[in-house]
């Protein structure tokens, strides 16, 4: 006879979690989403796309950021947050329409609070996050437990 032997969680019952706790973690996206009561599943999905007369401003965008690139040191996440992030958000919240707020708080539960550095708002609701360096594995744990607190947050 064998028993299942449960792991033990990686979320602490008595414990306070931020949107970058989960950036820090070194366990399977997977396993922490499961936590979260959600199941990571990965699949191809097909986005809207803007009609052509709303990106007419795309090739000045290209020129000031290839620009901005040859002429500013990016190697910090101010920088390519001031110079390279906030003018494609910019350019996004016009052709969306939406408000955009930058480092925005929200609070759902101990587990899923912190700053979206990103929140465009409109019709609908985008978070956008920054690149985290060479990590994407952690960078998008942070991001789909931020996707989690949205989905609870907005109604």
């Amino acid at each position: 006879m064998t028993t299942e032997r449960q792991r033990p969680p990686i979320l602490k019952p008595n414990e306070f979690y931020t949107f970058g706790s989960y950036f820090q973690m070194k366990f399977a996206p997977a396993d922490i989403l499961r936590e979260l009561g959600v199941t990571l599943t990965k699949a191809t999905i097909n986005l809207p796309v803007a009609a052509l007369e709303l990106l007419t401003r795309l090739p000045d965008l290209r020129q000031r950021l290839e620009e901005a690139i040859a002429r500013v040191s990016l190697t910090s996440e101010a920088a390519r947050r001031e110079v390279l992030i906030a003018p494609i958000l910019l350019e996004v919240a016009h052709i969306t329409k939406a408000t955009v707020n930058i480092e925005y708080p929200i609070e759902v539960n101990q587990y899923l609070r912190g700053d979206l550095d990103y929140y465009l708002q409109s019709k609908y609701n985008i978070l956008v996050v920054e690149a985290k360096q060479a990590d994407l594995t952690r960078g998008f744990t942070q991001l789909a437990t931020e996707l989690i607190a949205l989905d609870t947050w907005v109604v």
